[in-house]
C-alpha cells in the first residue's frame, strides 16, 4: 500500500505543478504511468499476489460465468421455443430463471472451484487431503509417540519446512 500511495501522492502534487509551470499536460504521459507502477513494484517485492492464485480464481469464474449463463439460456429459451415462437418472453419465466441460478451458485461454484484446484493447485490440494486424513486419524488413536512421529511426516509432506520438530511435554 505505501508504494502505491507513495506514487500517487507524487502524481497528486507534480500534476498541478506541471500545468501551472508548463501550461499542459504534457508532463502526464510520465506521470499517470507512476500510479500502476508503484503498485506493479508492491507486488513484485511483497509477493501480494501469486500469479497461480490469480490464474485459479480467473478460470474459476470464468467457468462459473459460463455455466451461470448457460443454465439460465436454457432455462428461459428452452420453455420459449417449445411453446412456440413469441417475440416476448414470460417475465415470470425469467424470474425463475435467475431464482434457479442464484439459488445453484454456491454449490456450482465449490463444486468448480474444488475441479480447478484439483487441476492447477494440484500441491495444495494433495496437502489439504494430507491433513485431513491425519486428522482423522488423530481422532482414533491414543498412541502420543506414534502421532508425533505422523505429525513430522504429515508437516513435511504437506509444508515442505526446513526443518521439523516436535515436543512433548511428559507428565508423570
Amino acid at each position: 500500500m505505501k508504494w502505491f500511495v507513495y506514487a500517487a501522492a507524487f502524481v497528486a502534487i507534480c500534476f498541478p505543478a506541471s500545468i501551472g509551470i508548463l501550461g499542459d499536460g504534457r508532463l502526464n504521459v510520465v506521470l499517470f504511468p507512476l500510479i500502476p507502477t508503484g503498485a506493479g513494484v508492491a507486488v513484485l517485492k511483497y509477493r501480494l499476489y501469486e500469479i497461480d492464485r490469480i490464474i485459479s480464481r480467473t478460470i474459476s469464474y470464468a467457468s462459473l460465468t459460463a455455466l451461470s449463463a448457460g443454465i439460465f439460456a436454457l432455462l428461459v429459451l428452452a420453455p420459449t421455443a417449445a411453446l412456440g415462437s413469441r417475440p416476448k418472453v414470460a417475465s415470470w419465466l425469467v424470474a425463475l430463471a435467475t431464482l434457479v441460478v442464484a439459488f445453484l451458485f454456491q454449490p456450482l461454484r465449490r463444486r468448480v472451484q474444488s475441479f480447478v484446484d484439483r487441476r492447477f493447485d494440484r500441491a495444495r490440494y494433495d496437502a489439504d487431503r494430507l491433513v485431513e486424513a491425519f486428522s482423522s486419524r488423530l481422532r482414533q488413536s491414543l498412541d502420543v509417540e506414534a502421532l508425533a512421529s505422523e505429525l513430522n511426516v504429515v508437516v513435511s509432506q504437506a509444508l515442505h519446512p526446513r526443518s521439523v520438530s516436535v515436543w512433548l511435554r511428559r507428565t508423570d
